[in-house]
C-alpha cells in the first residue's frame, strides 16, 4: 500500500507554494522569496525538501507515487515519491516544507511548516524525520533548532524526538521580540539515538499507512 505523503528535493519552481504555506504558518516572520533562491541556489549546505499529498496529484500531470526520483538523492528508503516532482512539480499537491544546514558537524534545521488543512496528520513529524534521515546522510553528529517558547505543540514533537532544551535566546523572533529555546540532540551517531530514532520512524509509517488504509477503506 502506499504512503500518502511523499517528499522531495525542494525546486525553485515549489516557491509560490511554499510561501503561500509560511504566509499561513507564519503570518507575521515570513522569509523573502529570495532568501529561499539564495538557499536553493547558492548555499552549498542548505537542504530543503517539500511534501506532497499524493491524492492531490492530478492525472493529467503524469505523477504517480511509485515513480523513481532522477536528481541528487535523499535517503527515500521510506518514502515514495511522485514523478516528476523535481522537474514538472505539482505546486497545488505540496502541504508542507523544511530545511536545514549542515553546520560543521551539526544539523541546524531552519525551519519546518506545515498547511493547516494537514495539521495532526503526522506530516510535520514526517518532516522532521526525513530531516534527521538527512543529517545522517550528510554526516552530522547532533540535530538543532530553534522554537518559540510559546510553541509548546512543536517542543512536544522535539522531545519526542529526543531534542533538549540547551539555553534560549532571548528576543530572538523580531516579528513580536519573543525568546527562543535553543534545542539540540543528543549525539544522533550512538546506539541509543538510533534505536529511539527507528522505533519512532517506524511507529509514524504505521501510522500514516493506518491512517492511508482507513481512508481507503472509507
Amino acid at each position: 500500500m502506499d504512503v500518502r505523503y511523499a517528499i522531495s528535493r525542494m525546486t525553485l519552481a515549489d516557491l509560490p507554494r511554499v510561501l503561500q504555506i509560511e504566509n499561513l504558518a507564519y503570518p507575521t516572520s515570513q522569509w523573502p522569496e529570495s532568501a529561499y533562491h539564495r538557499e536553493l541556489r547558492d548555499n552549498r549546505w542548505a537542504h530543503y525538501i517539500v511534501v506532497r499529498d499524493t491524492q492531490l496529484l492530478s492525472p493529467e500531470h503524469g505523477q504517480t507515487p511509485e515513480s523513481p526520483i532522477t536528481r541528487r538523492a535523499f535517503p527515500f528508503s521510506l518514502f515514495q515519491v511522485g514523478r516528476n516532482a523535481l522537474n514538472e512539480p505539482a505546486t497545488a499537491a505540496i502541504v508542507g516544507y523544511a530545511g536545514l544546514w549542515l553546520m560543521v558537524d551539526e544539523a541546524h534545521i531552519t525551519t519546518i511548516a506545515t498547511h493547516p488543512s494537514v495539521r495532526g496528520r503526522g506530516v510535520g513529524e514526517l518532516l522532521l524525520v526525513h530531516l534527521i534521515d538527512i543529517a545522517y546522510s550528510i554526516g552530522a553528529r547532533w540535530v538543532t533548532l530553534e522554537v518559540r517558547v510559546s510553541n509548546t505543540v512543536a517542543q512536544s514533537l522535539y522531545r519526542k524526538y529526543g531534542f533538549h532544551i540547551i539555553s534560549t535566546r532571548p528576543r530572538y523572533y523580531s516579528d513580536n521580540n519573543e525568546d527562543a529555546y535553543i534545542m539540540w540532540t543528543e549525539e544522533i551517531l550512538t546506539p541509543q539515538y538510533r534505536t529511539l530514532f527507528g522505533t519512532l520512524k517506524a511507529h509514524l509509517l504505521e501510522r500514516l499507512k493506518n491512517a492511508q488504509t482507513s481512508a481507503n477503506q472509507g
